[in-house]
């Protein structure tokens, strides 16, 4: 397959050097990341000591016909990655969204309109950017990918790449069962400048309490029935977790984070669905506070 991975952060290059293995693939992104991915290759360490040999860009010039585009800048990077490339797809093209949070692959789908196939994405790893050309990641847990007429194919090419990949019989549902986890783990790891393990530790239980009940009164609202046992065996595996999450590394590094799309959009639903979100407000209100302060 063709494969262009729009947002060579710690996640798109995980996926595009595992994607490599057997596709054509080519990453777009900043200049001393690319460069340092053509000239040594992308060095991964972690779950993995290896250097995988690609191809890497700061734009993309042309798409071929049957193009996947990975997309995974953040969130509020989305227009800026998939504006310069609208008149280069093809009804063909397909995007796939492996972006975090609640309903984040609408923002891409308002983008291209009707030019091409929009999926959403759902994935499991834990990545850190080190340097240009070097990434850490963890084994990958999961991709798992909406239902569509090509997906079958693109889950069974992507699984032998190592990335335990599958076509979701509802990708909604899985979406949330991740945004339960991210919403514990982001906004108390961030606040707290702590490991993800440490987000279990028996003083912080009230707090994970509140963020999950009033998630699992959101997510109930919105035609799902998970319960706080559910989600409780979910977020407890965080405990085997000893890596940083995303939103303590955008901070530490002076960005804006995707709290708007984590706990911020489970406040918003809450307002929809008329269920008060008084936990998830308040994280969501640290957090912000912090981007300011950078």
């Amino acid at each position: 397959m063709k494969i262009i991975v729009l947002g060579g952060g710690a996640i798109g290059s995980l996926y595009g050097a595992k994607l490599s293995k057997l596709n054509d693939v080519i990453i777009v992104a900043r200049k001393k990341h690319a460069d340092a991915i053509n000239k040594h290759g992308l060095r991964i360490t972690g779950a993995e000591n290896r250097t995988y040999k690609l191809r890497a860009a700061e734009k993309v010039d042309r798409i071929e016909n049957g193009t996947i585009i990975i997309l995974s800048t953040k969130v509020h990077d989305t227009e800026d990655a998939i504006r310069p490339i609208k008149k280069l797809l093809k009804k063909d093209t397909i995007i796939l969204c492996l972006q975090n949070g609640y309903g984040t692959e609408e923002f891409a789908k308002k983008i291209v309109g009707n030019k091409c196939l929009v999926l959403r994405c759902v994935i499991a790893v834990g990545t850190s950017f080190l340097e240009p050309g070097k990434i850490s990641s963890t084994k990958i847990g999961y991709t798992a990918i909406e239902k569509s007429p090509k997906s079958a194919e693109i889950a069974e090419n992507f699984a032998k790449c190592e990335t335990n990949a599958y076509v979701a019989d509802d990708i909604k549902e899985v979406m949330w069962s991740k945004l339960f986890m991210n919403c514990v783990l982001n906004p108390i790891s961030a606040v707290l400048k702590i490991r993800n393990d440490e987000t279990m530790h028996p003083s912080l239980k009230p707090l994970r309490d509140g963020v999950i009940r009033e998630c699992v009164r959101v997510a109930n609202k919105d035609g799902f029935d998970f319960t706080i046992k559910d989600v409780e065996a979910i977020v407890d595996r965080l405990r085997k977790s000893n890596n940083y999450s995303s939103m303590y590394q955008d901070l530490m590094k002076g960005k804006k984070t995707e709290i708007e799309f984590l706990n911020g959009a489970v406040v918003k639903l809450g307002k929809k669905y008329g269920v008060d979100c008084p936990v998830n407000e308040s994280l969501v209100a640290m957090v912000t506070y912090l981007e300011s302060k950078k």
